[in-house]
């Protein structure tokens, strides 16, 4: 751990800059870890550009579930952007250190984009909800501009509930050690660097995270116990079976990223167990993103279609250009 001096501590922030630990790894596997990491992100970020590509495409997929979809993905891209490229240039370069702003800006925009990927999650649900037991009431409710105003406020309130814990933890003093036992700037690894006290921080970050965790969870489970119910009265076993085929993607989704985050930041003391939040983090931040296009639309026979469709048009295009040139 690198101390700094009483003379360097006597003006101000004495801590410019962090040092990421990142993983442990051997020199000799760094470059290997680096393109696990680097395919792993490739196929995260390929995957939900295709949604968005396939979305805004393909006109039989302009409904408020794919339109979520799209926003969820878009969401994901810029997550994982948040930390991904971070720690590839530690794997292959070896460069830890982060300037003391560039690592909260990291903080807030990691936490922000996570609080509201949870938001989105809820509103899917709650389009589900509609969808399966409002039908009749849901191409009202669920209007363009209705579908635009609950992403604009899931943006919102993730900016909302995590601004004000990460500004009031900017300003605490930081004298030293500067590493962070981690693969990027969190919440918990911060506080446990600050050298003021920061038990009010966290407690106001921990209800914080209850309240976004907790009522999201809760959103979710009403809006698919009641989709339970009313796909058990369905007639038909073809119905109840496309129903259930839908919410199971959902619920797979949810888990991950509950269990992950529950693990994570359901601890009053941050300053706990950094070590074992970092695996739990890798969850979040590379398995969980890779999953989620494949678990929520690319199983999806809408959108398997939408993509045969998009190849066909490009190999048609494709051999009227090559009959063009040819004469």
């Amino acid at each position: 751990m690198e101390w700094l001096t009483a003379e360097e501590t006597r003006n101000g922030t004495a801590v410019w800059e962090f040092i990421l630990e990142g993983f442990p790894v051997p020199e000799h596997l760094r470059i290997l870890f680096f393109l696990v990491h680097l395919l792993a992100y490739l196929a995260s970020v390929m995957g939900n550009l295709l949604i968005i590509a396939i979305t805004c495409e393909d006109h039989r997929l302009h409904t408020p579930m794919y339109f979520f979809l799209s926003s969820f993905s878009f969401v994901e891209c810029c997550f994982i952007t948040t930390v991904i490229p971070k720690m590839l240039t530690i794997f292959l370069s070896g460069r830890q250190t982060i300037s003391f702003v560039a690592c909260f800006t990291q903080a807030f925009v990691f936490l922000f984009l996570g609080a509201t990927v949870f938001f989105l999650m809820a509103v899917l649900s709650l389009d589900r909800y509609l969808a399966i037991c409002k039908p009749l009431h849901y191409p009202t409710i669920m209007s363009p501009r209705m579908c635009f105003c609950l992403v604009t406020v899931c943006l919102v309130l993730g900016i909302l509930f995590m601004a004000g814990p990460l500004v009031k933890l900017s300003h605490s003093f930081y004298c030293g050690p500067n590493v962070i036992p981690h693969f990027f700037c969190d919440f918990g690894p911060l506080a446990n660097l600050s050298c003021s006290e920061t038990r009010t921080i966290e407690i106001l970050f921990f209800n914080l995270a209850v309240i976004v965790l907790f009522t999201t969870f809760m959103v979710a489970i009403f809006a698919y116990s009641n989709i339970v119910v009313t796909i058990v009265r369905l007639p038909s076993a073809r119905e109840r079976q496309r129903a259930f085929s839908t919410c199971s993607s959902h619920l797979i989704v949810l888990s991950l990223m509950y269990g992950s985050c529950v693990f994570i930041y359901m601890k009053p003391k941050q300053t706990s167990r950094l070590d074992t939040n970092r695996e739990a983090a890798l969850v979040n931040t590379v398995v969980t993103p890779i999953l989620n296009p494949v678990i929520y639309t690319l199983r999806n026979k809408q959108v398997h279609q939408a993509v045969r469709d998009a190849l066909s048009r490009v190999q048609f295009h494709r051999y009227r250009r090559s009959n063009a040139l040819s004469f």
